[in-house]
């Protein structure tokens, strides 16, 4: 697990360059180099921009650390659901 984490944090921090938030370009560099075998989508530069508005809470044109988290938990909390409705209730 703590590997996992600090993958999450350095995939983030070297994405950003020393920047606080990741722009338009680098945000769809980074979801099609790193996210594109867990999710769907990752080839369509308009579902890309759509999740990055998505995210982008404070509107400011760029996803900062706390935003990109947020999807980072939907795609844990989406893996999740998917891993356990696949495993048959032992009732």
């Amino acid at each position: 697990m703590e590997s996992a984490i600090k993958t999450i944090v350095t995939t983030f921090l070297s994405s950003a360059k020393g920047k606080e938030g990741l722009d338009s370009k680098t945000f769809q560099k980074m979801v099609k180099s790193k996210l594109s075998g867990i999710m769907e989508d990752t080839d369509s530069s308009s579902a890309i921009k759509e999740m990055q508005q998505n995210l982008d809470t404070d509107s400011d044109g760029k996803v900062d650390f706390q935003e990109y988290l947020s999807l980072i938990g939907y795609i844990a909390n989406s893996m999740s659901q998917s891993k356990s409705e696949q495993t048959p209730n032992s009732s």
